[in-house]
Order: structure tokens, then sequence, then C-alpha cells
């Protein structure tokens, strides 16, 4: 079993801290020094120090470091999707970076446009679908995880409400909700996800609120899909219970996180640069599993009956057997039509092109 990078709640106040006082300043790529090791760089949506998304590829990142020592890296912090990380990405490239991973999926586009200028430096963009000669993409199969956690959330609520703090309407916020959302009323199907968007990845204050707002609506269990911990903190305070997302959320809301669901990139991000070292780099779409480690759960807080560990457990070993595959039919939308049929599996390209809810989510996909 691969031991899950945990945070001390100091280190991630610390880390706030510093991001309040920087007020939110976007950290320049600084040249790496000529040390004749292999330069590997990385572009991140948010701090380090969000306890989320950033930081979860910045443990890879470092996992990356410790296993090969012949490696050098660099960050670049809090860069917005769009035209901003288009120049972040040249800028990188330009400064002798021999693999770039593009860790958002608005930098899609941007990495494209990049490599067709830099031939020769492989990039590597998380969570996009667009590949070229020198550019692959990756993902995990996190709806595995969010069904799993799911179903930790529906044996949990005593309301019959979940509330479900969203980022942006797109296919792989969708995704993550069905998958949850399945999970939950594979257990309890009296239970409802509600949705809450908030067009956001990382915005502390703007997802607490939120998060607020759902539980004063009647849910006692709080998911989200943002980097921050502020729904985590919300559930806390109000007494009530969360699903963290991305790294285990517990240390910052002990009380309140039943568990979280969590990616592991470390061993990816040896593989290809591994393979970039010696020459076998070929562009791919990489999708990991549960099988492959790459997603996961967090360890059970302590409020987590032994039934309901037991169920995901079985669960989970049906996941990786092959047994389980969570969006096999019949899966009705909310208006009760069915969209996949009994018998039928989606496929990898329905997956990501996701544009409707499942049966039991409350709230409407902002177009």
């Amino acid at each position: 079993m691969k031991k899950w990078f945990k945070v001390s709640l100091a280190a991630l106040a610390a880390a706030a801290l510093l991001i309040t006082g920087c007020g939110g300043e976007k950290k320049k790529a600084e040249k790496p020094a000529e040390t004749g090791k292999t330069k590997v760089a990385f572009v991140y949506v948010g701090p380090v120090g969000d306890g989320g998304w950033s930081y979860a590829h910045d443990q890879g990142r470092k996992y990356l470091m410790e296993k090969m020592p012949d490696v050098e890296t660099t960050i670049v912090e809090s860069v917005p999707e769009g035209a901003d990380s288009e120049r972040v990405i040249t800028q990188l490239a330009s400064q002798g970076n021999k693999i770039i991973f593009t860790t958002s999926f608005g930098y899609m586009d941007p990495t494209i446009n990049v490599a067709k200028k830099f031939p020769n430096v492989v990039f590597m963009h998380c969570s996009g679908f667009k590949t070229a000669p020198n550019v692959g993409n990756y993902f995990g199969r996190m709806y595995e995880a969010r069904y799993l956690s799911g179903i930790v959330a529906g044996k949990q609520t005593q309301s019959n409400v979940i509330g479900y703090v969203a980022a942006h309407p797109i296919p792989e916020v969708i995704r993550g909700i069905n998958a949850f959302t399945m999970g939950v009323r594979s257990v309890n199907p009296n239970a409802k996800v509600k949705v809450l968007w908030t067009n956001t990845w990382y915005d502390p204050a703007k997802e607490k609120q939120a998060a607020i707002t759902l539980l004063d609506g009647g849910a006692d269990v709080i998911a989200q899909h943002q980097d921050t911990t502020g729904p985590q903190q919300a559930a806390q305070e109000r007494g009530k219970f969360s699903i963290g997302y991305n790294t285990d959320m517990a240390p910052m809301a002990p009380k309140a996180v039943l568990t979280s669901a969590v990616f592991n990139w470390g061993p990816y991000y040896v593989k290809v640069v591994d393979s970039v070292k010696k020459g076998t780099f070929k562009p791919e779409s990489y999708w990991g599993s549960m099988k492959d480690e790459v997603i996961g759960l967090a360890p059970f807080g302590p409020m987590v009956a032994d039934d309901t560990k037991k169920l995901v457990e079985e669960a989970k070993k049906k996941i990786i057997d092959g047994q389980l595959f969570v969006f096999s039919g019949p899966i009705k939308d909310q208006s009760g039509q069915v969209r996949i049929q009994a018998g039928q599996k989606m496929s990898d390209a329905e997956m990501l092109k996701f544009d409707w809810f499942v049966e039991g989510v409350d709230g409407t996909i902002a177009k």
C-alpha cells in the first residue's frame, strides 16, 4: 500500500499566512542554474500551500526529485489560465527545461501553442484531452474514488441532503459529481446531492461561503471539487461532516473530514521523466486508475462506522478487479430518462464529454 502524503496543520496554516501576506502575487519563473541535470518544470494554477490540487502535484514533484536525484525542477505558482499561462510556459521552455508539466485544464490550448514552437521539449498537460508529437496528457480516474467517498457520505448523512461545492461546469467536475452521487445512492437511495457552483479553483473565502450556504440549507455532509480547505472548515464550524479532495484534508478539519478522494502523482512523474531521458517517450492520453494507485481514498476519520468501511472496501476491491464499473447502466438523468441502458458502459470518450447530471443531483449545469 502506498503511503499518501499528508501535510501538518501547522504547515498549512503557515502557508496560508504566507499566501495572505503576498496578496496572491504570482511568482516569476527563475532561470535554473546550469547543473548538468535534466530540467523539469511545473506550472500550477494555485499556490503549493493550497492544501489541495497544487499541493498534491507538488508532492509528486518532490517524490520525483527524491527518486531521481539527477533531475532539477522549477515551479511557477498561481498562474491564471489563458494568455498569462502561455507566456509562463514559453518562458520555461526557453530556459532549457526538457519536460514541462502544465497542471490545470485551462492550460491545454496554451500548452499546445507553445509546444509547436519548441519541438524538442516534451509537454505533459493534466486533465485535458489534446496531444501533439511532443505533447501528452494525463489524469486520474477520480470518479472511482468519488464513488467510494459517496458511499461514506451516503451512510453518514442524517438529513439526506449532501452539499457539493462545485468548481466550473466542465466534464471533469460534472463526472465527479455524478460518480459521487451514484456512490451516495448505492447505499442511500433517498439522499440527494445539492450542487452550488462557485466558478473558482482557488478562492478560500468564496468556497467556504458556498459550503455555509449549503449547510444552512439543510446539508449535513459537504463535498467539493476546489483546491482549498474552506468547505471542510465550514463543515467543522457548523458541527457537520465533509469529504475532502486532492489530498488528505483531515489535518485542517479533523472533526469533520470523513475521508478524502486523493491523487498520488509521484510515480507517474517518475515514469514520464524516465521515458524522456531514455528516449522512449511517446505522447499518450493516460488516465490512471485506482488499480494504478494514482488515485484513492485517504484514511477514514474516527467517526466513520466499521460497517461503512466494510462497504467501501468491498466496492474498492470490485472496482480494482473490474467487477464494478461506476458508469454502468441503467443510469437515469435528472428527468428520469435512461441515458445508459442496462448492460452498457460509458466509454472514455463519453465520460470525457459529460454534460448532464444523473438522477439524485439537485442542481443545474451553468452554460
